[in-house]
């Protein structure tokens, strides 16, 4: 099977331009590829996964990534998918943000000896002069033909700001400026950056003629992909720091039904035909499936130890109600009152619930238990003796563990 072929039964490509040319390209590791990743935080979360994971993957097959640092595009903002304009951030935020995913990068690409490159698009947007770009970029842009893209048609209802208009033409430049610099010929982004992706390769035509190879593919599933970073509580993020391995492997355990042989093949790197022995799995064996991903996911983000670590302290969660490695929320002296707190204020200072409302759902409904003992009266206390030493196990439906202590 081709490294093409391969993509494709893996679930992970979609729209893409010049077939036969991206086949000759990655299936004899001729290709120079880019994705971007806008630095929105100070790490990367399991959203990103899959374009780091196909990263590896096109790597491995003799071709040469290009990780885009959106240090510049950061500036502006990406609409994308968004209904309301990103919050602006400081120099200095996005710059330390740069630094966090250069780190987090590394444990899925080699970059040593020009294998790979990371680069900053700040390196020129940051310095382009304004008219110039208009004259040289901004000629070769409809507005008409910009106003189709599905990424500005959402936000035209609220109010799209000329600033967010422009992130297309930025967008466009970074893959301009990467074949020009680096002979980079072939972009991958998410389907909801498909008119952005456009853009670039027809800018490289329209400037340097149609000789100038310049290819485009989206990946599949990568809008669903963000939506793989997003709990009830936030992002599942590939810092330890932030997201433990215990609630790294946890969610990935605890993926639906129907995702999981889909999450397999897109994420891991199982060979195809162990994961066609799978397609017919049900009932305990998804949960099977289940464990593998989790492992394979936390192994390759955490480094083998800690999926060991992960995986051993899960099944005695299950089978013994406590494991020593799940995620633990410290109480202080002022979350007790008269040296003692309810159940509906240690949900919330665990973490568990977003307001006392949802708590109070939560225990009404059948949904609490500490230490394996189902907790249906609202008004129930837990002195603070009984947080000291190891804790207490404080469970919130099926999936959502805290273990309790005293700072």
């Amino acid at each position: 099977m081709t490294v093409f072929d391969e993509l494709k039964e893996r679930g992970l490509l979609a729209q893409l331009t010049d077939e036969e040319e991206i086949k000759e390209l990655i299936n004899n590791g001729k290709a120079t590829f880019y994705i971007g990743f806008d630095p929105t935080a100070d790490s990367l979360h399991v959203g990103h996964f899959m374009a780091l994971c196909l990263m590896k993957r096109m790597q491995m097959a003799g071709n040469k990534p290009i990780a885009l640092i959106g240090g510049g595009t950061a500036m502006i903002g990406d609409p994308s998918g968004r209904s309301d304009m990103r919050t602006m951030m400081t120099k200095e935020q996005i710059q330390h943000n740069c630094d966090c995913f250069k780190e987090q990068m590394s444990k899925f690409i080699d970059f040593s000896d020009g294998k790979a490159m990371m680069v900053n698009n700040a390196d020129w947007l940051l310095d382009l002069n304004y008219v110039e770009l208009l004259r040289e970029v901004g000629a070769h842009f409809s507005v008409n033909r910009m106003l189709t893209a599905e990424c500005y048609k959402q936000r035209m209802e609220k109010g799209l700001s000329f600033l967010e208009f422009n992130y297309m033409i930025m967008q466009s430049y970074d893959f301009y400026e990467l074949y020009r610099k680096y002979g980079c010929n072939m972009q991958f982004g998410g389907d909801d950056q498909w008119s952005n992706m456009l853009g670039g390769t027809e800018l490289i035509r329209r400037k340097l003629g149609k000789d100038a190879y310049a290819m485009t593919i989206t990946l599949l599933l990568n809008s669903e992909g963000k939506k793989m970073g997003k709990t009830q509580k936030g992002a599942v993020w590939l810092d330890p720091k932030k997201t433990s391995p215990f609630e790294f492997f946890q969610y990935w355990r605890n993926v639906a039904d129907a995702d999981v042989l889909k999450c397999i093949r897109m994420l891991t790197f199982l060979p195809l035909e162990e994961i066609k022995k799978m397609d017919n799995w049900e009932g305990s064996q998804l949960n099977e499936a289940k464990e593998i991903l989790a492992f394979e996911l936390t192994k390759m983000v955490h480094g083998e130890e800690e999926a060991v670590k992960a995986k051993e302290s899960a099944r005695a969660l299950f089978s013994s109600g406590n494991a020593a490695d799940m995620p633990t929320a410290e109480l202080v002296e002022a979350d007790f009152m008269d040296g003692a707190i309810d159940i509906l204020t240690m949900l919330m200072k665990s973490g568990l619930v977003p307001s006392k409302s949802e708590a109070r759902r939560a225990v009404e409904q059948g949904g609490v238990s500490v230490d394996g003992e189902k907790v249906t009266d609202i008004k129930t206390v837990f002195a603070k003796e009984a947080l000291t030493g190891e804790g207490i196990v404080l469970k919130r439906g099926k999936k959502n563990f805290r273990k309790v202590l005293v700072k």
